[in-house]
Formats: structure tokens, sequence, C-alpha cells
């Protein structure tokens, strides 16, 4: 299959020299176009002198470059994901031919520059992509999501320029990166972590241990986070780079989960690995300031998950309920107890993606964006746990068998109240912020 990411770069091209109009997203998407250019107004429009030859737009809005990432990551789903979804959950694996169409898609190394082998887009195309692969299957999703937002955007942001050269373009073309921050003790409290690193006259020796690593089954590639020293609490942790088959680096274990089977989650051992001194990622004790800067944007990825999870799950059960189950002579679409809800979880959802969309935008822009990704994420998990949950009960007997994907989508909600940042986490982070601003 060719890459539709090097169809995409002549647009690509076009949009860094100008900068493209976005427009609204097809039908095929869920979202139906608008027809207008502007948005209807009973007043007159105060607009900035600055601001004279830009037209509105909504935040869901997309580029021509982010429209076409859309639909064609959408007919790859379709195509190459959706008939392996159910094998792949119940193996609790992720099949090696999907992961390497990722790469051969240019999925995976969506913001890595061209000069590197990556696609060169931006940021939202990458959110768009994530988005898109989870209406499908949220495991392949969150692989996606991870080595994009979290091990590339590490890379490319403190990387050296030895590093990018040795690793982007093995990152961007066929090695799965993993994160390796979590520890048995150190979730939320993520700079509780215990993981040292001693420095040697090669380089440093790391020990210690991570949990709940994803991607790490498939990873060959490793951002580990460690303390140089400890003396200095979280002032001393430092991010360091390691490579599958360096001598005392092991995956000691698999987890069995209850959702996203698909997506490998595994402990990590570290005994004494020697990793040399050019691995250093960025500066030493800098750490900390590296790992709030990444989740906060992987927090915007797991949020545009969590709408595609929720929209597929939604289109699912409404295709079955307004198509194929009926009850008492009717399709149980048609009662209006049934539409009532059909169209809350909907437009949930459109809120969600507001949220989210704005977010990304916002980062694009060089705002701050850390409420606006704590709260994209916060709401769009909990959109999505609401909305799969009823997806299942719309569908009645079939949404709770494991025949088709309603109940995956239950199960594969679950996740995203969890993990990069719990929702009581998010909550803290936006009173936080709230108090500042509003604390004379």
């Amino acid at each position: 299959m060719r890459s539709f990411v090097r169809a995409l770069r002549p647009a690509v091209r076009r949009s860094q020299a100008v900068s493209a109009p976005r427009i609204q997203r097809g039908t095929q998407a869920g979202f139906p176009a608008l027809q207008c250019g502007r948005p209807f107004s009973t007043t007159h429009t105060r607009r900035d002198a600055s601001l004279a030859d830009v037209a509105p737009t909504p935040i869901t809005h997309f580029s021509e470059v982010e429209t076409a990432m859309a639909e064609t990551v959408q007919k790859f789903a379709n195509d190459v994901i959706l008939p392996k979804v159910r094998d792949m959950d119940e193996a609790e694996q992720m099949d090696p031919a999907v992961v390497e169409q990722l790469f051969e898609q240019g999925l995976m190394g969506v913001e890595i520059p061209e000069e590197y082998g990556g696609a060169g887009m931006n940021f939202t195309a990458a959110i768009v992509g994530i988005e898109e692969l989870a209406r499908v299957d949220p495991s392949v999703s969150v692989m996606v999501d991870v080595h994009n937002t979290l091990v590339n955007t590490a890379v490319l942001k403190w990387g050296s320029e030895a590093l990018k050269k040795k690793y982007l373009p093995r990152l961007a073309t066929n090695t799965v990166g993993s994160f390796c921050l979590s520890e048995p003790v150190s979730g939320s409290d993520a700079f509780a972590l215990a993981t040292k690193a001693t420095e040697t006259e090669s380089g440093f020796k790391i020990s210690g241990g991570k949990m709940w690593i994803t991607n790490s089954m498939e990873a060959e590639f490793f951002i580990v986070f460690a303390n140089l020293d400890p003396s200095k609490g979280y002032r001393g942790i430092t991010a360091f780079i390691m490579e599958k088959g360096m001598k005392g680096l092991s995956i000691a274990k698999k987890e069995k989960k209850l959702g996203i089977k698909a997506s490998s989650t595994c402990v990590l051992n570290f005994d004494d690995v020697e990793v040399p001194k050019e691995n250093l990622l960025g500066e030493k004790g800098q750490g900390y300031k590296y790992a709030i800067s990444l989740l906060n944007e992987g927090r915007i990825g797991i949020g545009a998950q969590m709408t595609g999870l929720a929209l597929g799950a939604w289109e699912n059960a409404v295709k079955y309920a307004w198509n194929d189950r009926k009850q008492f002579g009717k399709l149980v679409g048609e009662f209006q107890g049934m539409q009532h809800q059909i169209a809350q979880s909907y437009t949930e959802i459109a809120a969600a993606r507001a949220l989210v969309y704005n977010a990304a935008h916002k980062k694009e822009a060089g705002e701050d964006f850390v409420m606006d990704a704590a709260m994209a994420k916060l709401y769009a998990s909990q959109v999505a746990g609401r909305v799969s949950s009823l997806a299942v009960e719309w569908m009645g007997g079939m949404g709770f068998v494991r025949e088709g994907l309603a109940e995956k989508f239950f199960r594969d909600s679950k996740i995203g109240a969890i993990y990069e940042g719990t929702s009581n986490i998010q909550l803290n982070t936006i009173a936080k912020l709230l108090q500042k601003q509003y604390t004379v």
C-alpha cells in the first residue's frame, strides 16, 4: 500500500509556505460540513484591524493537510485495522503487520521533519490521526499517540544533533518508542521515582524499574527517567535514551488488562544498565521539566483518543439502532427516549472535540495550553465512558457479546480516566490554575 503521508507532502509544503485557511472536514468523519464561509450573525462584528483579512473559523475546522489526514487515516483504519481488531484484542497482542503498516503509512513520524524521514506535518495533524485510529481501535491509537506526542517530541525538543541524526530516521520508519516514567510507587506522584542513575567515566549506570509502560513489548527505543542526584529531590531527575538489547535491560512482565488489550503494558527492570554519555537526553537535572512538558502535550493526544473512541462507539450503536434492531414493531432508534440519549451523546462528543482541538490549536499557536489540555483530557475521558456505556445498552444483547465492538469500546474507555494523569490530577491542575488566576 502506497504511503498516504508521501502523497500529502505537496499539501504540507503549501501549508508551510502560505498559512492555509482552515476548512471543515467532510461528512465522512461524522460531523457534516458547513456550506457558509462565515457564521451567521444579527449583530455587527467588531474586529481588530490586524485581523481584517482573517476569516473567522470554528475550532474544529481543519486545514487542507489535516482534512486529508482525517480522510486517509479513516480509510486506512477501516480497510486495514478493523478486520484485525477483535483478533488482536482476544490475543492481547498487536499484530506485527499492523505495526509495520503504521510505519509504512508515515503515521509513526507525523511531526518528524522530512530530512529525518518523517512526514514534516504539524501537531494537529498528529492529533487528527490519533482520533481517527481510535474510532476503530483505541489500542492502535495509543501506540501511535505515545510514539508521536511523547517519544518523538522529546527527541525533537531536547536531543542533540547527533541523537536526532541517529534515532529520528529509525523512529520515523521502523523503531517503536516507549516513554518510561511511572514506577510502582510513583504514578500520580511521578517525581517520587526511585530509579537511580550513577555517572561513570564512560557515561551512566541505571538501576531500578518501571511499571505501566506502554509500547514496551514492541519498543526498541526507550526514554528512561532516573534520578542522577537524589539529594536534590526531583531536581535530580534526568532523561536518558536506552535501546533494546542493552545489557541489564529486561522486560519482566506483561500486564493482563481490562481494556486496550492489544496495547502492550509491561514492567521494565534495569540492572546496572550502561548508557553511553552521548545518550543523555537534554541536560542533567532537567528531566522533571521535560516530563511535565511532554505530558501536557500528551494529554491532548489522549483527549483525541477518547473523542475518537466515543465517536466510534456512538456510530457503531446508532447504525444498529436505526437500521437493524426492532422492538414493538419499529426500530428502537425511533423511540423518543432513545433519540434523546443519542442526541445528548453526540452533543457531548462535539463539546469534547472542541476542547481537544482548541487545546491543540493553542499549543501550535505558542499560547499557554496547560489548563486547556487538562480540561480536554478530563472531559473527553468522561464523555467516552458515558457514551460507550450507553452504546452497549442501545444495542441490547448484541452490545454485551464479544462478536461486535460495543463491549470493547466500553472496556477501552476506562483507561482514559487513569493514564497520563488521572481525572483527579486533571482537576487539581485546573483548580490550581484557576485559583492562581482569581486570587487577589
